[in-house]
């Protein structure tokens, strides 16, 4: 795959007096941090998280599901105290930067996702530490959270917004693929996660990527897309063609 994409990819350069192969301009002015603030969409609300606001509804909807910890550097937790703990210690971070999601309908929060490795003279963010509670896996509510992410990292003049994963989580590297986001390679014993070996898969959109994309977002959330059972007319894969 990573063969694929090296074949695929040529990047645009520039000669430079000596002749030698540069990359182009890009403008110095860096991008601003992350503002505090709600993200606001159809389905989907995030907020920043805070253990008051949002921790108790977190630990229901984790409850029971202690399969969504496993290729997390943290839980499963015990009580819902442990959890709070670890909400506490996140909470008003500006990097990595927590959102709750929370489902627009019954305002409460049922996921997690935040940015982190926020850089603005590179004008390059990620998304991680995604954690879908059982009610929002396969929901309009992640899809429109993961769109509301993109847009806000794009519209603050951000050109790369990365997702990386454990390789052998199947269930991350679908999603990634899911959302239209470019396979970049895997980093061969990148980490150590509970004392395990991590292969870390590599995925990326750039802001040349972002508006088709955007538009297949759209198309895909307007509620004229799904029926009345709430089955999709058309698939987000289909949408971005």
């Amino acid at each position: 795959m990573s063969d694929k994409l090296t074949a695929e990819y040529q990047p645009e350069f520039e000669l430079d007096s000596q002749g030698n192969r540069i990359g182009l301009p890009v403008l110095i002015d860096q991008v601003p941090g992350v503002p505090r603030g709600e993200l606001s969409g159809i389905y989907a609300l995030l907020e920043p998280l805070d253990a008051d606001a949002h921790a108790p509804d977190l630990f229901m909807a984790f409850a029971g599901a202690d399969h969504l910890w496993t290729y997390m550097p943290h839980g499963p937790f015990a009580s819902e105290s442990d959890y709070r703990a670890w909400v506490e210690s996140k909470q008003g971070n500006r990097d990595p930067y927590f959102y709750a999601i929370l489902d627009q309908q019954s305002g409460k929060a049922i996921g997690v996702a935040s940015y982190l490795r926020i850089d603005p003279g590179a004008r390059s963010i990620e998304v991680g530490w995604i954690t879908y509670s059982p009610q929002l896996q396969r929901s309009r509510i992640a899809t429109d959270a993961m769109f509301l992410l993109m847009g806000n990292a794009f519209d603050l003049g951000y050109r790369r917004y990365e997702w990386k994963c454990n390789v052998l989580n199947e269930v991350s590297m679908r999603a990634a693929k899911r959302l239209g986001m470019t396979y970049e390679g895997t980093f061969r014993q990148a980490t150590v996660v509970k004392g395990r070996n991590r292969d870390t898969a590599w995925f990326a959109i750039v802001d040349s990527q972002w508006p088709n994309l955007k538009q297949a977002f759209q198309q895909w959330l307007d509620p004229v897309n799904f029926d009345d059972q709430g089955k999709q007319l058309l698939s987000l894969a289909t949408l971005r063609g």
